[in-house]
C-alpha cells in the first residue's frame, strides 16, 4: 500500500498502515509528536505501536532539534545477519546441542562476560579504532562513568525482551545467522540521563507531553547528547559485531568438516538519529523502531520467535524519509500477553523451532506480534524482499 495521510498540527502524519488499526494510545502519541515546533515530517511504519513518548515504528524528521525519548532507551538497537556456506542438510536433527553452545558463548538476559571480550581473538574482527572508541568513553556524561567496567563486560551480550540470536534457513536451503541487540545497560542509562536533562529545559515547558522534550541546536545540552548518542550507537554496532564473531566461532567449531564460510554481514540500526537532507533542508531524522531503506540499502525485518525474518533492499521512498519497519511490531503489551497465554500456547506456536518455552518468555509469543506478512505487504513501496528466512533455533534472554 502507499501511505494514508492523517492531518496533524504542524505536519501531516503519513501512515503505511490503516489508521483504524492503530490503538488510541499510539494515535495520541503520533498527534502529540506532530505538534512539536521543530518537526518537518512524520512517517509511520506498519509495525507502529505505543512507546515511551513517541510510538515505536515512527520516523521523526526535525530541523535543529532531537528528542531523546523518541530515539528510545536502547540507543542503536538493531540487527545483523549473515549468510553461511552451510545448507539445511548440514544441520543435525537435534538442534539442542547447537542452541546450548550458542547460549554458552553469548551471555543472555542481564548476564555478562566474566572478562571483556578481546576482539583481536575473533576471526576477521577489524580492531582499528577499538582503543579510540573506548578512549572516547571518558567524554560521555559523568553520570555513567562508574559503569565502564560493566559496559566492557556487557559488550558482546544479548540482553532480553525481543532481543534474540537465531539460526535460520532460507527458501533455497541456505543457513543464515541473525541477532538483535543494542547498547545494553550503558545505552539505557545514557538515554535516561539525557531525557531527564531535556525535561528540565525552559523551551520544553509548553509541550503536550513532557516525554517529547527536545534538545535544540547550538546549545551545550544538545552537544553533550549528540556526543553520547553517537558513542552509544557505536557501542551497539560493536556489540552486534562481537556477538556475530562469537556466533561464527560456534558454527566453525560445530561444523569443522564443512569448513563453514560466511558472506558479507548485513547490519542496521533501528533506534537512532542520522543527519539527512530532504526538500532542501538539513534534518535530524530519528528512527524509533524503523530501519533506513534508502535505494539499495540492505535491511533486516524480523517477525517473532517462529514467524520468520525478511532480508530486504530499500527502494528509497523519500515520503517515508527512506525508511521501513524494523519488525512485525507488538499488537499487545507484555503484561497482556502474559495474562492471555500459557507456556503450552508458546510451545504450540513455536513448534519446529529449538527455543525456550518457559514462562520467562511467554510475553514474546508470536501471537503478541502483528502478522509479519501483513506488515511486509503494507510496505511494498518501501522495500523489496531479497530473501525470506525461517528460524530453526531462537535464543532468547
Amino acid at each position: 500500500m502507499s501511505y494514508v495521510e492523517v492531518p496533524g498540527a504542524k505536519v501531516p502524519i503519513r501512515m503505511w498502515t490503516d489508521p483504524a488499526s492503530v490503538d488510541e494510545g499510539a494515535m495520541r502519541q503520533l498527534h502529540n509528536t506532530a505538534t512539536l515546533p521543530w518537526i518537518k515530517g512524520l512517517a509511520v511504519m506498519p509495525d507502529v505501536h505505543y512507546g515511551k513518548g513517541a510510538t515505536v515504528g515512527s520516523v521523526i524528521a526535525m530541523q535543529g532539534a532531537v528528542c531523546p525519548a523518541a530515539v528510545g532507551v536502547d540507543i542503536g538497537c538493531g540487527m545483523s545477519a549473515v549468510k553461511t556456506s552451510l545448507t539445511a542438510n548440514d544441520l543435525p536433527g537435534d538442534l539442542s546441542r547447537l542452541r546450548s553452545k550458542i547460549e554458552q558463548a553469548i551471555p543472555v538476559g542481564r548476564a555478562m562476560h566474566d572478562d571483556p571480550v578481546d576482539p583481536g581473538r575473533l576471526h576477521g574482527f577489524a580492531t582499528a579504532g577499538w582503543e579510540d572508541f573506548w578512549g572516547r568513553f571518558e567524554g560521555v556524561a559523568d553520570a555513567v562513568k562508574f559503569r565502564r567496567d560493566r559496559a566492557a563486560k556487557q559488550m558482546g551480550t544479548l540482553g532480553s525482551g525481543n532481543h534474540h540470536c537465531e539460526v535460520l534457513v532460507d527458501t533455497d536451503g541456505a543457513v543464515w545467522l541473525s541477532l538483535h541487540s543494542g547498547s545494553r545497560n550503558i545505552g539505557k542509562e545514557l538515554a535516561e540521563h539525557h531525557i531527564g536533562v531535556a525535561q528540565k529545559l525552559p523551551h520544553n515547558r509548553g509541550l503536550v507531553d513532557r516525554d517529547l522534550a527536545v534538545f535544540v541546536s547550538d546549545t551545550p545540552q544538545m552537544a553533550a547528547y549528540r556526543n553520547d548518542l553517537y558513542w552509544a550507537q557505536e557501542y551497539a554496532k560493536h556489540n552486534r559485531t562481537i556477538m556475530m564473531g562469537l556466533l561464527k566461532d560456534v558454527m566453525r567449531g560445530e561444523f569443522k568438516k564443512s569448513r563453514v564460510t560466511f558472506e558479507q554481514e548485513i547490519s542496521c540500526h533501528h533506534n537512532y538519529v542520522a543527519e539527512e537532507r530532504y526538500d532542501g533542508m538539513d534534518l535530524l531524522v530519528t528512527r524509533k523502531g524503523a530501519i533506513r531503506a534508502g535505494s539499495g540499502d540492505f535491511g533486516i525485518i524480523p517477525g517473532s520467535m517462529a514467524t520468520g525474518t525478511y532480508i530486504v533492499k530499500g527502494l528509497g521512498n523519500t515520503a517515508a524519509f527512506n525508511s521501513a519497519s524494523h519488525g512485525a511490531g507488538r499488537r499487545m503489551s507484555r503484561s497482556a500477553a502474559k495474562r492471555r497465554f500459557s507456556t503450552r500456547d508458546l510451545a504450540e506456536q513455536t513448534r519446529g523451532v529449538e527455543c525456550r518455552t518457559d514462562s520467562g518468555v511467554v510475553d514474546e509469543i508470536p501471537a503478541a506480534y502483528k502478522p509479519i506478512e501483513q506488515v511486509m505487504d503494507h510496505q511494498r513501496d518501501l522495500v523489496a524482499v531479497v530473501a525470506k528466512l525461517r528460524q530453526v533455533i531462537c535464543v532468547k534472554g
